[in-house]
Order: structure tokens, then C-alpha cells, then sequence
């Protein structure tokens, strides 16, 4: 409930369209669909005097207008392709749409039926390329709001942001795979000048560096990478920058841009299975941190996480400054008590705490995840020349694992199609990788650290993985991602960020939100019911060919 009434708050503050202008943000434009979005569905509408827009359409359009945001309608028409109307009364209809809800910037339309099989009717995501082209602009610089599975999924496809609208036309099962539902169409928009809100660069950003800035984000290789936005927003702000991670994103740490200097230390709170808190240890750890002499420290949690203990710490540390993100009351252990609503993505709630701390990217980086590509060593020369699909099966948390029996499919219905198929996994999961390639892949397993797993993911066409640490890696290097995605925890949150992506699974599965650590279900049932050919399908859609034609095998 309180979540609730935060997210309210956030959103009733927006009354006057002219406070929603940004410095800068994280989109130039927002995508619409219009039939059962922008104007009530009427099945192969030709008829102007049948549009009626949905309520408040019009003044949110006018709150996205007013914020500097530009506009583009991204819409099926297949009415056009049965011969239902013509192209002269499409016109009439869109005519009529821009008199009653205003001018948009850019209309991108697809013509063509079903069978067509063309590359712009949704869920391709050729509308989506069109309209951020026409805009002058990139699709993940875009969010599209849309009221069917066909519109969340070509935005995905694209890499842009996305926010379904449910109708009573809308099935369940997409409504529970959309990273993000509003209520309507100014709920939606609300939620996108929320999240820019969030993140927009603070006035006071850039004018003078701050001193040495600790920054801290505990746990896996993953959390590390989806917190690089919010550290480079620092590190632009910044004389020096200290982070503080734990043993398992030590190797992540390294890949960041904006780090000079990695204290490595386990915390006890964070890590699980949560080891003894060992006084001796925490003596230490505040000395180090003492040692550091920073001038600030902006603590990065997830959104499951408390920053309060390692606040003590620093103040103990002698920290003058300390930001963080906190539900709780934090007495004097933060001088920045920064709250963010939930099913914010969490690059951007980094992004987010930076900003309430007085840091905000340059003009010039994009809000996306990034590695340093001068650290990656050469690809192992087993996974041949680029355009190889990776499928990493593994992962440290069993439910967000690819069954093997399924990873075993996959490679098998990929290597029969043409695509040369690269299986990683960890040390500790080379059995597991030498099973799966045996149906037609190379076997990398417990071969790659994560710079040389980095590596071999720079090369490939796409990267076939559940949501663990290598799918927030594919999204630093910009390779499309089939996203075998547990519904454990929240996929708008926890999804690959800003890269082209197809989600695959039961987003309803009885394990959804559970953030179960061992599967619930017997059997595993939100990803072993994928079928195989869905992955081949989902390459097609993110534009990965296969080198050699060939068959498909079940």
C-alpha cells in the first residue's frame, strides 16, 4: 500500500505540463499504437466518424508534447491488405485522429496482412526501426505504449521501452509478460514522464568534481553490470571513484568505465547464504573504508536490499556525505534519503539515486549498460567467426537456469537450421555444457572468465540464456538476447536493458514474484515447456540469419 501511495504522489506532482520538461532524459519519443490505445478499437475502421478517442487521450498526449517529447503512431493495418478500406479512407481516419488528439510527428504503418510475412507488422519490429528513423533518433531512445502482446513484443525486439495498456481484448498471459501495465493511456504517460523525472540530470551536475566518491554495490557480477549507468553518472561528477563490491562482482567490477580503484569485501547482509557477522571483520572494513578518505559515498542496493548497515559503517568510517535508497527510517546514517516506486528497471534506479545525489551522466552516454571493450581478450578461437548464437544454460540460482533437457533441444534445432551454436558455462558447469553441446554445439565450458566470456558474447549474432549475470553482459555489448526468463522475480525490472530482446516462458507460472532460489514447481514448468522451434522463431525476429539453410528437428 505504501508503494502505492508513493507512485501516486510521484504522478499527481505532474499537474502542470510545463514541469515535465527535462534537461535531458531517458527518451525523445514516445511510439503509439492506435487501435484500443490512442482510439477505441472498431475492427477495420474506415469510417472518420466512427473515431473516438479513448478518455484523457488527448491531455496526455499534450503532457508528453508539452515535455519536449516527440510523437509517433505505429500501427496494423491489415484492413488495407483484405480490402476492408482503402488507402484514400486510412487516410480520412488518421485525419480525423490527429483533429481530435493533435499532430504526431510521424505516421508508420504497416499495410500488409498475416501471411504476408513482411518485416513491419508487429510483433516485427520494422515499425518501431521506421518511426525512431523518421525521428531522428534510436529505438532504445523510444517507449511504446500499446495494448496488445504484438506491440510489447516488436518495442523488445527493437530495444525500446515499453508500457502495455490492457483491454478487455487483451489476453492474460500477455498482460503478465509485459515489463510494465498501467491503468490507461495517462497512466502510461504519467509512468514514462515519472521514470524521466527520476533520472533527469540534476541542475548543480557537472559544474564542479566532487572529491574522491565511494560507491558501493555488493552482490553478483549481474548486480554490478545493470549499476554501471548509475556509477558512470558518478564517475562524470567525480575527481576519483571507489568501489566497494563483494568477491562475486569483482570480476564485473573490472569491466566498468568510471572506476579507478575496487575494494573487494563481502558483506554479510547481502550475500546469501548469509555467512556469521564477524566483529573483527567489520573493525576492518571500517578501517579500509576510513582509509579511502572519501568525500561522499552513494551506496546502490537492489530493490530488495537494505543500505542502513553499511551506512553505519561509513559513518563509523568518518563519511561525511552518504546517499542511498531507503524505505526505512535512516535516523542520521543518510544525508540523501532517496525513494523510488516499484517496477522501475533497475539500471534506471541507479541511474536515479546518482541523480538525487547531485551526479548525472554526460550529455553524450546513453543511459545503457557498458563494459570496457580494451580489457576483453581475444575471443577463443574454437567459436569461430562472428555470428555464432551463444546458449549459456547455467546459472548460480537454479529456477533462472535453462532446463537442460530444453538447452539440449535448442542447440539441436539451432545446428539443424545453419546456426553455429557456442554453449559457456562456469567452472563448475562443465558437465552440463559438454551434455548440451554433444547435440551439435561447441563446448566452451569452464573455459571463460567473465572478460573472456564477454568476449566470445561480443561476437555472437544473439545470446540464448536465462536471466542471469551473461543476459545484463550481452546487453553492455549490444547483442540481441533470447531471454529464457523465470518469472521469479519481476521482468521489467530485471530484463535485459536497452538491447533488442525476445522474452520466452511462463510469465504466470505459479513461481512468479516467489523470488524462489530453487524451483517451487516440480519439473520447472515456467521454461521447459518452451519449445525449441520458439527460439529459431525468435532468432528470425531479432534478425540473427542462420549461415547455412537447413531443416528443423524436434
Amino acid at each position: 500500500m505504501r508503494r502505492d501511495q508513493e507512485r501516486d504522489q510521484c504522478r499527481s506532482a505532474r499537474v502542470d505540463p510545463g514541469a515535465d520538461r527535462f534537461p535531458s532524459g531517458l527518451y525523445d519519443a514516445v511510439l503509439l499504437d492506435r487501435d484500443g490505445t490512442l482510439i477505441e478499437d472498431v475492427p477495420y475502421n474506415g469510417d472518420p466518424e466512427k473515431v473516438r478517442p479513448v478518455p484523457g487521450a488527448r491531455e496526455a498526449l499534450d503532457r508528453l508534447r508539452a515535455a519536449g517529447l516527440r510523437l509517433a503512431v505505429v500501427t496494423n493495418q491489415s484492413g488495407l491488405a483484405r480490402g476492408c478500406f482503402t488507402a484514400d479512407e486510412l487516410r480520412l481516419v488518421n485525419a480525423r485522429v490527429e483533429e481530435l488528439l493533435g499532430p504526431f510527428d510521424h505516421w508508420a504503418i504497416c499495410p500488409h496482412a498475416e501471411a504476408d510475412g513482411c518485416a513491419c507488422r508487429k510483433p516485427a519490429p520494422g515499425l518501431v526501426h521506421e518511426a525512431a528513423r523518421a525521428l531522428g533518433t534510436t529505438p532504445t531512445r523510444c517507449v511504446l505504449i500499446g495494448d496488445i502482446g504484438a506491440d510489447t513484443a516488436a518495442a523488445a525486439a527493437a530495444g525500446a521501452a515499453t508500457i502495455m495498456v490492457p483491454t478487455p481484448a487483451t489476453r492474460a498471459a500477455e498482460v503478465a509478460a509485459a515489463p510494465t501495465v498501467a491503468a490507461d493511456l495517462p497512466d502510461a504517460v504519467s509512468t514514462v514522464l515519472a521514470r524521466m523525472r527520476l533520472t533527469a540530470a540534476p541542475q548543480r551536475a557537472g559544474r564542479n568534481r566532487r572529491g574522491t566518491i565511494l560507491v558501493v554495490r555488493s552482490d553478483a557480477a549481474g548486480d554490478v553490470l545493470v549499476t554501471g549507468p548509475g556509477i558512470r553518472a558518478v564517475a562524470a561528477g567525480a575527481q576519483r571513484v571507489v568501489l566497494l563490491c563483494g568477491p562475486r562482482g569483482r570480476a564485473a567490477a573490472e569491466l566498468l568505465p568510471g572506476v579507478d580503484e575496487i575494494i573487494e569485501a563481502p558483506l554479510p547482509w547481502i550475500d546469501a547464504p548469509a555467512p556469521p557477522v564477524d566483529p573483527g571483520d567489520m573493525r576492518a572494513l571500517t578501517d579500509r573504508l576510513a582509509a579511502v578518505r572519501a568525500d561522499e559515498a552513494v551506496v546502490f542496493t537492489s530493490f530488495h536490499q537494505s543500505a542502513l548497515p553499511l551506512a553505519l559503517l561509513l559513518r563509523l568510517a568518518g563519511v561525511p556525505r552518504i546517499s542511498a535508497i531507503s524505505d526505512d527510517y535512516p535516523g542520521s546514517l543518510l544525508d540523501v534519503r532517496h525513494r523510488v516506486p516499484a517496477g522501475v528497471p533497475e539500471p534506471e534506479r541507479a541511474l536515479s539515486l546518482a541523480a538525487a545525489a547531485g551526479f548525472a551522466l554526460p550529455g553524450h552516454d546513453e543511459p545503457a549498460l557498458r563494459i570496457r571493450s580494451d580489457r576483453l581478450p581475444p575471443p577463443a578461437a574454437e567459436a569461430g567467426a562472428p555470428g555464432y548464437v551463444v546458449l549459456h544454460p547455467g546459472s548460480s540460482v537454479e529456477t533462472r537456469a535453462c532446463p537442460e533437457e530444453l538447452a539440449t533441444r535448442v542447440v539441436r534445432v539451432l545446428a539443424a537450421a545453419g546456426h553455429r551454436v557456442v554453449v559457456t558455462g562456469g567452472p563448475d558447469e562443465r558437465e552440463l555444457t559438454a551434455r548440451v553441446a554433444a547435440a551439435g554445439g561447441v563446448d566452451l565450458g569452464g573455459r571463460t572468465g567473465l572478460a573472456e566470456l564477454a568476449a566470445v558474447v561480443a561476437g555472437a549474432g544473439a545470446l540464448v540464456v536465462g536471466n542471469t549475470g551473461p543476459a545484463h553482459l550481452a546487453a553492455a555489448l549490444g547483442v540481441p538476447v533470447v531471454s529464457l526468463f523465470a518469472p521469479t522475480v519481476p521482468f521489467g525490472q530485471w530484463g535485459p536493458y536497452r538491447v533488442p530482446t525476445v522474452r520466452l516462458g511462463d510469465a504466470a507460472a505459479p513461481c512468479r514474484d516467489t523470488r524462489a532460489t530453487v524451483c517451487p514447481v516440480p519439473g520447472h514448468p515456467c521454461l521447459s515447456a518452451v519449445e525449441p522451434g520458439r527460439v529459431l522463431e525468435a532468432l528470425r525476429l531479432l534478425g540473427v540469419p542462420a549461415p547455412v539453410a537447413g531443416g528443423v528437428v524436434g
